[in-house]
């Protein structure tokens, strides 16, 4: 018998492994596995790379989203109907991130409770018919009520997703993996972009017309995804926990045949599990805030700063290129299109980092490096000496190291809480960090930018530069080394049982 971490792993003898995988016990109510050994011995192979790709599209979404309703501040500011200014943008944006909190805490309980495939469609379903919804507008507070539903549908994206991601990618992959999808919001952000400069376009077609076929094609595209859905298989994780072990099993040898991986051998750790219907709610606060105190403050501290220093910046970047350099608003989606390629790059780039030189140094890095040049950026941005263009670049290289940084506070929340609490645990530290750095940011620099100072502006770039400074001090000090470990030798299930 050997001990791995947190989680205990038995080695058993062949003639107790009559078959590889499953073996339930007496009572039928406890099991014991080695599906994550199984799971996470696998290559990389095709059926990984479709999980990417169909999982990663919901960012893609959420970057088009986010893009959209930026650039489209100008528009919406123009539009004769709606009449917009900079506070009701400031207070739409609000709204967005303000649903995203409520969404995740509520789709986040229910995942864990019923599984992470069957709310796929439901979130995915619910951000379909808000977006859609949202281009039919007739004044703020419509609008402001369809992103809000929005916000709602990507907040339970994030948990169910970031679950699934942590639970089907081997324990090698994870952090390049995790940090690559959350990144691909960023060629939403590109997608955004480029849709903005077409639809707004008066030569192409009317402003009024182009902003509500903007949302149309979030919705559009969203329906794409909604169909890729159907192929993506359940958790085998999740299904020993909640006593469907023989489903489990089936999925993973399905798994496995795709992967063109080996016959298991008999002699892969187990671990022991006490099959249950669901985790009570009690129990999850007191393994959040008791048993991983000191990983939910780690948590909490990564995910306020990164939601305020992201949220605030980019959900008013069209109004300080309008208002402070007097870009156009059919120009806007020019100066996105960089910017984003910066924030893609880095996680693309720098993801490897987080598996090899491992988790502590590549967060503190990343946190402490955007947090300095955005103090530095927004120094020269306050006396005067950026034109639109340093500042696009000056944005591309802090966002490079920014992007990574803040994939990782959800990879940091997803991998270091055990498997019954752990789309909780990321509804709960998305909710908590956005409600205080997210949905205040865009409404406080919305009022910053419409003071007409930029020395106003440049405290609030003072105030989320602080944010990063700090939490890469609270991550080089206490971060959990997660790389390349299973998720039960990170944090031991609740369910597990001592072995013998």
């Amino acid at each position: 018998m050997i001990a791995t971490g947190r989680a205990r792993l038995v080695w058993p003898a062949t003639s107790e492994r009559a078959a590889a995988g499953v073996d339930v016990l007496a009572g039928a109510r406890v099991v014991e596995t080695d599906i994550p050994a199984r799971l996470d011995r696998l290559s990389w192979s095709r059926f990984h790379t479709l999980v990417v790709v169909a999982l990663g599209v919901t960012w893609i979404l959420d970057g088009l989203e986010v893009t959209l309703a930026g650039a489209l501040s100008g528009a919406l500011k123009e539009s004769p109907t709606l009449r917009f200014d900079n506070l009701d943008i400031g207070f739409a944006s609000s709204a967005y991130l303000g649903g995203a909190v409520l969404g995740a805490i509520l789709f986040g309980w229910l995942t864990d409770r019923l599984g992470r495939k069957k709310l796929f469609f439901v979130t995915l379903a619910l951000y379909l018919a808000a977006t859609a919804a949202t281009a039919l507008s007739w004044d703020v507070w419509s609008f402001s009520l369809f992103r809000f539903l929005t916000g709602a549908g990507i907040g339970g994206e994030y948990t169910a997703i970031n679950s699934t991601i942590q639970e089907m990618v081997p324990a090698r992959y994870r952090g390049w993996t995790d940090l690559v999808i959350n990144g691909s919001f960023w060629i939403g952000a590109a997608l955004g972009a480029v849709s903005a400069i077409v639809l707004l376009n008066p030569v192409v077609i009317d402003p009024e017309l182009g902003w509500r076929l903007a949302f149309l094609t979030g919705a559009a595209l969203g329906l794409v995804v909604f169909l890729m859905r159907f192929w993506i298989p359940e958790s085998p994780r999740w299904l020993m926990i909640h006593g469907q072990p023989q489903r489990a099993q089936q999925i993973v040898a399905e798994i496995e045949r795709a992967a063109s991986a080996p016959p298991s051998p008999r002699d892969l750790p187990t671990i022991r599990l006490t099959m249950r219907s669901h985790t009570d709610l009690r129990e999850v606060a007191r393994t959040l805030f008791r048993t991983y105190r000191q990983r939910s403050l780690v948590g909490l501290a990564l995910m306020t700063a990164q939601a305020f220093f992201y949220n605030a910046i980019f959900f008013t970047y069209a109004l300080v290129l309008t208002d402070f350099f007097g870009i156009a608003a059919d120009r806007i989606g020019w100066y996105i299109l960089p910017f984003a390629a910066g924030n893609f790059l880095g996680p693309l780039l720098l993801g490897r980092l987080f598996d090899s030189l491992g988790r502590r140094v590549m967060i503190a890095l990343t946190y402490g490096v955007s947090g300095l040049l955005l103090a530095v950026s927004g120094y020269l941005f306050s006396i005067g000496v950026m034109s639109a263009q340093t500042q696009t670049i000056s944005w591309m290289v802090i966002f490079f190291f920014a992007s990574p940084a803040a994939s990782a506070a959800y990879l940091t929340v997803s991998e270091t809480f055990p498997l019954e609490v752990r789309a909780l645990a990321i509804a709960l530290f998305y909710a908590i960090g956005t409600g205080i750095g997210g949905v205040a940011g865009p409404a406080l620099f919305g009022a910053l930018i419409a003071s007409g100072s930029r020395n106003s502006v440049f405290a609030g770039y003072l105030l989320g530069a602080f944010l990063m400074v700090a939490a890469a001090v609270i991550a080089w000090r206490f971060c959990i080394p997660a790389e390349r470990r299973s998720l039960e030798d990170i944090a031991r299930p609740l369910a597990a049982q001592e072995q013998d």
